[in-house]
């Protein structure tokens, strides 16, 4: 038997005992050392995501080892690999995969949101579903997966040397996009309302900051862009206002690239879509990102594992839920040790 967590419904919070899992022939046996808790575990936790059904085992953001394999697996998955995962599943049918884009599969089942998640000390996963991470540390490991998100962001926005990016909001998805953005030789601009996100952003490529709560922050952009706006806005926040701040912020010809899952309906004058000819686009999970965002974090160009806040062990999960819900200005990003 193996120890796990298990969100029973909104806010209860459970240690269960589970059969020790063994994989099939096309999967991998990964000991898990750290999970990452996300915006939608909080969600989850909260009562408020929509696609979570309950009881549920939370955890996609993945760092362990693989400790055994099936018969079908190739040896290119060794037992005492350091691995992570990839959470999400493609049907190979739908719009979206025909397309080539299977990150927004119709029939995506995420891991640990429509189907039992990692917070748990073993897992099985098909050897499809795994990366190797290299030389990555585990908490490393575990911040593949939500980096990827942000690094997708920048990939849907068409992010170029030439152009200037503002991102909302310094999450660990948003610094993501900042990363990737600034890796990609753009000039970077960040707005959040807390400054020691802020300070962090400037850590991951950022080249100006702007806090919300003190500042216009369309009146500081106009002053950084010369008038012009800028030619790619990133929302990683989820806001209504945050929404609309995007499209007033972008430029003419620009594009908006929505991350964040905004909590109640959204309200534009729609004239700036028209007027300023906007690409508004969607970003959804990750594509094809993830030995990029592992390269990333091996070059120690910028301190990926700063955004690490928190860690608790999986004995206090319920601890670290109630503590975010609590206070969720407060954290950057959490791991659960499993081990420990």
């Amino acid at each position: 038997m193996i120890d796990a967590i298990r969100l029973t419904s909104p806010r209860l919070v459970e240690r269960v005992r589970l059969p020790e899992p063994r994989p099939a022939a096309d999967e991998v046996l990964i000991e898990v050392a750290r999970v990452g808790l996300c915006g939608s575990d909080l969600n989850m936790y909260r009562g408020l995501m929509p696609l979570a059904t309950y009881p549920r085992i939370p955890g996609h953001e993945v760092g362990g080892t693989i400790i055994a394999r099936g018969d079908g697996v190739p040896d290119s998955f060794p037992v005492g690999a350091a691995v992570t995962v990839n959470p999400y599943t493609e049907c190979g049918r739908c719009s979206a995969c025909l397309a080539g884009r299977p990150n927004c599969c119709r029939d995506n089942a995420t891991l640990g949101v429509v189907r039992n998640g990692a917070l748990a000390r073993r897992i099985c996963v098909p050897y499809s579903r795994t990366i190797p991470g290299g030389a990555l540390s585990m908490a490393e490991l575990a911040l593949v997966e939500p980096l990827g998100v942000g690094y997708h962001a920048a990939n849907r926005g068409r992010v170029t040397e030439s152009d200037i990016v503002l991102v909302i909001g310094a999450g660990a998805v948003g610094i993501g996009a900042i990363a990737a953005a600034a890796r990609k030789g753009a000039e970077v601009i960040v707005a959040d309302l807390d400054e020691s996100k802020l300070a962090l952003a400037r850590r991951f490529g950022a080249r100006h900051t702007i806090d919300s709560r003190r500042e216009d922050v369309l009146a500081r952009i106009r002053d950084l862009t010369a008038g012009e706006g800028v030619a790619v806005a990133i929302e990683a926040v989820g806001l209504a206002q945050t929404f609309r701040l995007a499209v007033e912020a972008a430029a003419f010809a620009g594009r908006v690239v929505y991350v964040g899952y905004a909590k109640q309906e959204v309200a534009y004058d729609t004239t700036q879509f028209v007027r300023k000819e906007l690409d508004i686009l969607g970003s959804r999970n990750s594509l094809r990102v993830f030995p990029g965002v592992i390269t990333m974090l091996a070059s120690r160009a910028f301190p990926f594992p700063d955004l690490i806040t928190h860690t608790y062990p999986l004995a206090e999960v319920g601890q670290a839920f109630h503590d975010w819900d609590a206070a969720p200005g407060a954290f950057t990003k959490i791991q659960i040790d499993v081990l420990a």
